[in-house]
């Protein structure tokens, strides 16, 4: 190891963010060097957070959209500034709710000024910053126990210390519909793609969770006039997020998850259940109320579901909320405690509502939805079977209830769906072929709870981490901001307890 720690970050969107503002944040981890490798024209912002059209907001609050960990309000002081400025933030209220909900280009400039920020901090603090505006395309082993990594040009970057901070990328072409006219394989930034939609076209949206409802809200707002039908599977919409009540969690906690794991015990589900119930009990709320609302997914008609949960904005119920809560929060903590029986049982019966409930949308964006629901203007199809281009005719959309045609079609699917970003595989193939990195069946790669360490045969590897999606398949709820901060920390707090024992020449990067 050098003198000096040497850190890659291997992509520069939010997760990235959070991790510079993390080594901010850590007084005590000397300084050395920090790389960032981001090829993308829009640093910092990442896939979502692209200059765009203002409808399109992000679906939580500010106080958990902060990257500073215990700082909840950084963003919401960051909004109050920026006002002074350049005004706006009144748009911002939800107006069922009277929540802040900011469009996701405004959430990217608070990433691009908090990145910006962190930098010239660790600049001031001797801290030496490079951006390589380059994609890290394979990784080698170093002599020194460090890792090599490899640009498509040719350039060498020798590190300590390496962050695979990549995002999802691109939603997958399940289809194969690449190159077909009137394909739209990469919805964002919404205000450029769309803009080359006929406004008369009939569109088919690929998917029915937020970034399809996104498309919706971006041709209504540009004025478009043609049907709009979102096919999915099983025809599932984001819940509705409800009026913000605060409530501070007392036994389904990351702290007591953690002290389960540090006595090497598991959890089943069933034990979450009653973890659960004894929360939702101490605020005066039932477990069986919340289970009726996931099982509300399988037996309620979508747009009933809806109507009715729109209608729920203001109810005093906070066992919704504290769902809500405790998922994001400790789902990574409760994630490695269960057995692989119960973690697949988990995600066929509950991954779906799970995410709508946990992820659900601002009251203002499903209202304006279910008004175009009603007009007849969208239409919820589910029972998808497959997409395919009838030459000189547009598509067919083939369901379990007979076919459908559109001239557009529009793919709103989930990015997360892919088990490795496409544009990361190659390097995270070369990780795997030289025994530094295990590919984890769900998704990503195999890492160590406590630390985000990459684990080989679970021996983690206290020079490489995941932050993000490339430890989905290892974690739960990894992409949540709130998530990515905690995440980001440990990281940090590992790094520097590594780097603080090790000399020079200590050789602990070795393939297994």
């Amino acid at each position: 190891m050098s003198s000096l720690p040497r850190i890659a970050v291997i992509g520069g969107g939010a997760s990235a963010v959070c991790l510079l503002d993390a080594l901010v944040q850590e007084r005590d981890l000397r300084p050395g060097v920090i790389t960032v490798f981001e090829p993308s024209r829009h640093l910092w912002r990442g896939r979502p957070y692209q200059p765009d059209l203002e409808v399109v907001r992000v679906n939580a609050t500010p106080d958990d959209m902060s990257v500073r960990a215990g700082d909840n309000q950084h963003l919401a002081e960051w909004l109050t500034t920026r006002q002074l400025f350049v005004g706006g933030a009144a748009a911002y209220t939800d107006p069922l709710s009277g929540s802040h909900f900011v469009p996701r280009a405004v959430y990217g400039d608070y990433l691009e000024q908090s990145a910006r920020a962190a930098l010239m901090t660790l600049l001031q603090r001797d801290w030496r910053v490079e951006l390589v505006r380059q994609r890290a395309e394979y990784a080698t082993p170093a002599a020194n126990g460090g890792l090599k990594l490899h640009t498509a040009r040719g350039d060498v970057h020798e590190v300590d210390y390496a962050v695979l901070s990549v995002g999802a990328g691109r939603p997958a072409d399940h289809y194969s519909l690449a190159g077909q006219e009137g394909y739209l394989m990469e919805p964002y930034p919404v205000g450029r793609t769309l803009s080359a939609v006929d406004s008369e076209a009939d569109v088919a949206v690929i998917g029915s969770g937020l970034t399809a409802v996104d498309v919706v809200l971006a041709l209504n707002a540009t004025g478009h006039q043609g049907k709009i039908r979102l096919f999915s599977r099983r025809g599932v919409l984001p819940g509705v997020r409800q009026k913000q009540i605060h409530h501070r969690l007392r036994y389904f906690t990351p702290a007591h998850f953690r002290g389960v794991a540090a006595r090497g015990e598991t959890r089943t589900l069933q034990d979450l259940v009653t973890l659960m119930s004894a929360e939702l009990a101490a605020a005066g709320e039932s477990v069986e109320a919340v289970r009726a609302e996931i099982d509300a997914l399988r037996t309620e008609d979508p747009i009933a579901r809806l109507r009715r949960q729109l209608g729920e904005v203001d109810s005093p119920s906070t066992g919704l909320r504290i769902l809500q809560q405790a998922v994001p929060d400790a789902g990574p903590d409760v994630w490695p405690l269960l057995t692989e029986q119960d973690k697949n049982a988990l995600l066929q019966r509950y991954d779906r509502a799970l995410m709508s409930l946990c992820c659900p949308m601002p009251p203002g964006n499903a209202a304006v939805l279910l008004s175009l629901v009603e007009s007849g203007q969208v239409e919820l199809v589910n029972g998808l079977e497959g997409v395919e281009s009838v030459p000189g005719d547009g598509f067919r959309i083939g369901t379990a209830r007979g076919d459908h045609r559109a001239a557009v079609v529009i793919n709103a699917t989930n990015a997360r769906m892919r088990r490795v970003n496409e544009l990361a595989a190659p390097l995270v193939n070369s990780l795997v072929g030289a025994g530094l990195a295990e590919p984890h069946p769900r998704g990503g790669v195999h890492v160590e709870r406590a630390t985000s360490r990459l684990t080989v045969g679970a021996t983690p590897n206290p020079r490489l981490y995941a932050l993000g999606d490339p430890a989905a398949g290892s974690l739960f709820f990894t992409f949540g901001v709130q998530s990515l901060v905690d995440r980001a920390v440990d990281i940090v707090r590992a790094i520097r307890e590594d780097s603080a024992v090790l000399t020079p020449g200590h050789d602990v990067l070795q393939s297994a």
